[in-house]
């Protein structure tokens, strides 16, 4: 796990090394930079495999310099299969060997998360893994072209800070930017499954990976689903285990994080566990249920308890660490967290994302398949003219409104400010259906695609973006921000494809969430961790928002800035303060905070 950076044009050393600074803290074991006249290669090192110096990069053979962030788990298995003279013991070497032997197509043989930098002569090949779990960003203009593993360590190339509008309004929609879009303006990123190409000084950009091209229906019945989904999970964790420093484990009290450290104790490791607990709120944590999943499953288990102070105090680390606002509050909680992990010496920690989105963990998914049966209703216009005329700031509203407008009804499980929300708000003309055009290349190339039925779209939109662009960069910034390198077990692409060829409605016929996961783990963990309900990464944001007055921000910063209308802000403040609308709330404070440090 590591920070890539490169410059290929021009650029001034000693300031290149300053911005290469910023990202010490995803890599502080080593710095390597390769410099020519026109070419400033770097790396930052956190040394998980192969530890020695001989793995340090940029590694490079003959014209070709390689810049990884990541892992790859199969690359004791490719190095069999390849004709090289291998120096060292790690994941990088086989990278370069990989590109040797099949040219670009060599990103189709790796297994893991990866953010590679490829340098052959006068070619800059960059590569995000298939679902997104490491990050690549850029800054092009005419003189050079700047990539990093990191927002801020482009920031200081740009001439001036602009807001970029289409960040601003798919955040507000979809809690994070979805790709290409920063709140930078000219600083990009790579989508999941995407590479980018840059030959004198034009870039293309392409997709290497869809999980659509998987052919749907291949399994057809539950007995092989489980057998086929049992084998892939079981291999995902086990290739996760492999690391020459310790490692650590994430414990909630539900079926994801239980499952992992079974599996973990298949293979003969009994994990440090760590689970998080809030001081004045303890209703909101999991304590008890990740208690008891320890005495089950017989593991150490630390709790970290945080308090509002602690939890304000770290706001603003955990806003810098991010660089940019995204909506989730669970960021500064997780933080406090990896803190405690690194102070008790651990640089490799699991986590159980992907498992929602694959297994159809969340209960909105059976409601949206539900609704979504209305749409044949054959005598639906009136329904049609009355949910127009009759506006509602609820979800259900808008979900019916959307059925009978025959336009999209799932538009992600991050689906917050709605159009017409947005539009009663700010202070702008925002016309209903607008965000549309952020999710259309992913609906295009589903429609496309051979698969039909809607709960392929709920996980491949969701894995697209409420994943890789939300929990994921949450994940990667706030464990990176202490020098953590976090694994996701659940998000191996080779367990997605599994589920995308398996008949759709095997995931849903019992109406019961995770059935097949649960099925999987039904007489290997207690009963009652299959039975729990999701409770989820709750926490007590909204308390202590309030409590500590830092919710006045928002009218302030609006007061400068005139973005939303002062009456209907109003009104999203106090309802906040009733339990409603919490996160949209949240997601204005962070926006605030951002604009105050960049704009104003």
């Amino acid at each position: 796990m590591c920070a890539v950076f490169g410059i290929i044009g021009e650029y001034e050393e000693s300031f290149a090394k300053s911005t290469l600074s910023l990202l010490t803290h995803r890599g502080p074991d080593y710095c390597g930079i390769t410099q020519t006249k026109n070419l400033f290669f770097a790396h930052q090192r956190l040394s998980i495999l192969d530890t020695h110096e001989r793995s340090h990069q940029p590694l490079k053979h003959n014209d070709i310099l390689l810049s990884f962030n990541g892992e790859i788990y199969n690359f004791k298995e490719l190095k069999e299969e390849l004709d090289f003279d291998f120096k060292t013991q790690s994941d990088s070497e086989v990278i370069i060997a990989s590109y040797l032997k099949w040219g670009i197509d060599f990103v189709q043989h790796l297994r893991g998360m990866f953010a590679i930098a490829l340098f052959d002569k006068n070619t800059l090949y960059l590569f995000r893994d298939r679902l997104g779990k490491k990050p690549l960003f850029y800054l092009h203009d005419k003189s050079r072209f700047i990539f990093s593993s990191e927002i801020k360590a482009l920031i200081p190339f740009l001439k001036k800070y602009e807001l970029n509008d289409d960040a601003l309004m798919s955040y507000l929609s979809f809690l994070a930017p979805t790709p290409p879009h920063t709140f930078f303006k000219n600083i990009h990123k790579l989508a999941a499954g995407e590479y980018l190409v840059l030959k004198e000084n034009q870039v293309d950009i392409k997709r290497y990976f869809d999980l659509l091209d998987i052919q749907p229906n291949i399994i057809t019945t539950k007995h092989e689903a489980i057998a086929k989904l049992e084998y892939i999970l079981e291999e995902s964790i086990a290739m996760r285990l492999n690391s020459d420093v310790p490692m650590a484990s994430l414990l909630s009290g539900g079926i994801d994080s239980a499952t992992l450290n079974f599996y973990a104790q298949k293979k003969g490791i009994n994990l440090h566990t760590y689970t998080l607990g809030y001081k004045e709120f303890a209703k909101y944590d999991e304590r008890s249920n990740a208690k008891e999943t320890a005495q089950f499953l017989g593991l150490q288990n630390t709790e970290v308890l945080i308090s509002q102070d602690d939890f304000m105090q770290a706001s603003q680390k955990v806003f810098d660490t991010l660089d940019e606002p995204l909506n989730d509050p669970a960021a500064i909680p997780l933080y406090l967290l990896f803190e405690q992990i690194k102070k008790d010496g651990y640089k490799v920690v699991l986590s159980g994302e992907g498992s929602d989105e694959l297994f159809l963990g969340y209960r909105q998914y059976f409601e949206y398949l539900d609704i979504q049966k209305a749409s044949s209703l054959a005598h639906k216009n009136w329904l049609k003219k009355y949910f127009r005329s009759n506006f509602s700031m609820n979800r259900e509203w808008e979900w019916y409104k959307r059925i009978f407008d025959d336009t999209l009804l799932f538009r992600t499980s991050g689906d917050k400010f709605t159009d017409l929300q947005k539009n009663n708000l700010m202070r702008r003309n925002v016309k209903d259906n607008e965000s549309l055009k952020y999710l259309q290349p992913y609906r295009d190339r589903f429609e496309h695609s051979l698969h039909e039925d809607e709960s392929i779209w709920y996980s491949y939109i969701d894995l697209n973006l409420f994943q890789a662009e939300h929990f994921l960069t949450k994940l990667d910034r706030v464990s990176m921000a202490h020098s953590i390198e976090s694994r996701t077990p659940f998000l191996d692409h080779k367990l997605a494809e599994t589920v995308f060829s398996i008949a759709p409605y095997l995931r849903y016929e019992e109406q019961i969430t995770k059935s097949l996961l649960k099925e999987i783990m039904k007489n290997k963990l207690h009963e009652k961790i299959l039975k729990r309900k999701k409770k989820g990464f709750s926490n007590p944001y909204m308390e202590y928002l309030i409590n500590s007055q830092e919710i006045n921000l928002i009218k302030e910063v609006n007061e400068q800035t005139g973005m939303f209308k002062a009456k209907e802000l109003e009104e999203y403040i106090n309802t906040a303060s009733k339990g409603s609308f919490k996160q949209h709330v949240w997601g204005l404070y962070v926006l605030s905070v951002w604009l105050k440090k960049w704009m104003i």
